[in-house]
């Protein structure tokens, strides 16, 4: 009994997201404005409970209700939908360097972000090689001393004094596994701010520092005119 009674809590708020998640989802495109009403039609609830659902909508900026008691989706909403467009604009205008990067070089060719403390696989193409990275798009890796990570840390502060003290195209070997070695260039966006790292990756007995050299260059001019691409004004 006592067990059911501490699980209980878990699923009654599982209900309750799903609940948010229906009177959200029940906005449809060409619509403005809807009654509390057809709220209620469209989720199946009743109106008190789309009521309170919309309170908490409401203090995330997810719903706004007008003076005339109607609702419509909030700022937050039209941010996050500006978010999901941008990352197919990212995914069109990165992978194809990716692959031209990773078809040149022999090596692994990946585009990381940072999230928190971590930083994220978001775009890859693999090495024609069998030995490869296996970094997957999805993975999360530690904020560490490698290139990658250095250049999302570096390059997220925007003072000069802290940019300037490394050189990109940044290469390291066997920080975050001894047997790997990257070579990584930050991306920019408009008003110069970083996207994120791309980069190159591969077996540090391959990719050794006199190899880095030879492919620096190469991933220097694809970062360069990737950000140019993204809305990059040159420094």
């Amino acid at each position: 009994m006592a067990k059911e009674a501490r699980t209980r809590p878990k699923l009654d708020g599982v209900a309750s997201a799903d609940r948010v998640l229906t009177v959200l989802t029940a906005f449809r495109r060409g619509d403005d404005a809807l009654e509390l009403s057809e709220l209620a039609r469209r989720t199946s609830l009743v109106k008190s409970t789309i009521m309170r659902l919309c309170i908490s909508l409401e203090k995330f900026d997810l719903i706004e209700r007008l003076d005339d008691g109607r609702y419509r989706l909030g700022v937050e909403a039209a941010r996050i939908g500006s978010v999901y467009q941008q990352s197919f604009a990212l995914e069109e205008r990165i992978l194809p360097v990716l692959e031209r990067l990773a078809a040149e070089s022999l090596e692994t060719a990946s585009f990381y972000i940072r999230r928190g403390n971590q930083r994220l696989c978001l775009f890859r193409a693999d090495s024609p090689s069998p030995l490869r990275m296996n970094v997957r798009p999805g993975d999360m890796r530690p904020m560490d001393e490698s290139a990658i990570a250095q250049i999302l840390r570096t390059f997220s502060d925007r003072r000069a004094s802290e940019r300037a003290a490394i050189t990109v195209p940044l290469y390291t070997s066997g920080i975050t596994d001894p047997h790997v070695a990257s070579v990584a260039m930050p991306v920019f966006g408009t008003e110069r701010r970083l996207i994120g790292a791309l980069a190159l990756s591969g077996p540090s007995s391959r990719l050794t520092s006199e190899r880095a050299e030879i492919l620096k260059p190469r991933l220097r001019e694809a970062g360069e005119r990737l950000s140019s691409e993204l809305g990059a004004q040159a420094s």
